[in-house]
């Protein structure tokens, strides 16, 4: 069986979308490789690590009068070999038992093949949908990214390493904490909905974050009892969801701001990564004075050399000063995520947690909890 496509990237863009969920190591052989199924003029690419499946599916026009063709290959060599191809250059795949023959010019490469048969997929009609709304990939992915920070890695409590989808009639609440940060941002949906809690693990947040583009093209989510389904013109993403309850997050959110001041958000960020160069990386608890006086915010850290940085930015403040410390690394990743030119910065006591929210947006709302010296 033979294919010829005139360019490289034909097969190169669709198998950089599937090729995010692939682990380096796997018990199974079959799960580093990737699903081809070449037939009626359309090129489907397929990878699953069993929890997580990712499927994308293009029209050629050339290959409507070629044959057919599946099998799996693994998805490393192929993509560093259509990688380090010319671009625009045509190829030639050519399947003989079990190698797979690529001819590119003068370039020839013969890879292992694994039985197309023998691939887990991810059964997408055995649930019923409870749930199905469509979102512009900007505006989801914009999100995605101001909360996923927060999410737990490796946390005992599993539902912990995830992200919360809520919804609420027409409001969709995107939360993450690992219970030493909380994220919370919302979306306004069209339409009213019932409500529903989904935990989403990290790696499929992480994945789509990935896969969404920063334009207004449609995404549409499917919500089903025990898996997650994004559809994207050209691509699939479906996952498996965490069972249990997420915590009641509501309760870490607090009710006054005593002491608050907006600041410049990226006067604030640059201040933080000049401080952060002092400290230890190979540190545990890299953590960051904050001093808040009449009219300054004065930012300083030590390392167990003794070497210290200091940091002065003015803000409008005139309430008590406030003596703090937080995770240097934790702030200055919530402030990368942002857009906003200004936040605001509130604290119910002197040494409570920092509630960050943004002036034109109260929608959003990050908790950092503060760090012992």
């Amino acid at each position: 069986m033979k294919v010829t496509l005139s360019d490289r990237d034909l097969l190169f863009k669709p198998l950089q979308t599937v090729s995010g969920i692939v682990e380096r190591r796997h018990t199974l052989p079959i799960l580093l490789n990737t699903l081809i199924d070449i037939k009626d003029g359309k090129l489907t690419l397929v990878t699953t690590d069993l929890e997580i499946e990712a499927e994308a599916i293009s029209t050629i026009t050339e290959l409507e009068n070629q044959g057919s063709l599946q099998t799996t290959v693994s998805v490393k060599k192929l993509q560093d070999i259509l990688r380090a191809l010319p671009s625009n250059a045509p190829i030639e795949l050519t399947r003989s038992e079990n190698r797979l023959q690529i001819v590119s010019g003068k370039s020839r490469f013969n890879l292992q093949l694994l039985p197309a048969k023998d691939f887990p997929r991810m059964i997408q009609d055995n649930e019923p949908c409870s749930m199905v709304y469509t979102l512009p990939q900007r505006v989801l992915k914009k999100q995605l990214q101001r909360v996923a920070i927060a999410m737990a890695q490796q946390d005992l409590r599993y539902y912990l390493n995830g992200l919360l989808l809520l919804i609420e009639d027409n409001k969709l609440t995107l939360v993450a904490t690992d219970t030493h940060r909380l994220g919370i941002t919302s979306i306004t949906l069209d339409n009213n909905f019932e409500k529903s809690e989904t935990i989403v693990p990290r790696k499929t947040v992480l994945e789509l974050i990935r896969q969404l583009e920063d334009s207004d093209e449609p995404v549409v989510m499917e919500i089903h009892p025990k898996k997650v389904c994004f559809r994207f013109p050209d691509s699939v993403l479906i996952s498996k969801v965490i069972s249990g309850k997420f915590l009641d997050f509501r309760r870490a959110i607090p009710q006054t701001s005593v002491f608050q001041f907006n600041v410049n958000r990226l006067d604030f960020l640059h201040a933080l990564q000049r401080t952060a160069i002092i400290s230890t990386s190979n540190e545990l608890f890299r953590n960051v004075h904050l001093g808040i006086t009449d009219g300054k915010l004065n930012i300083s850290a030590k390392n167990k050399e003794q070497e210290e940085a200091q940091e002065e930015i003015d803000i409008v403040y005139s309430n008590e000063t406030i003596d703090t410390s937080f995770n240097i690394v934790y702030l200055m990743e919530v402030l990368n995520n942002l857009d906003s030119e200004q936040i605001t910065c509130s604290f119910e006591s002197m040494q409570s947690a920092i509630l960050i929210t943004l002036p034109d947006d109260d929608q959003f709302k990050h908790i950092l909890m503060p760090m012992r010296e």
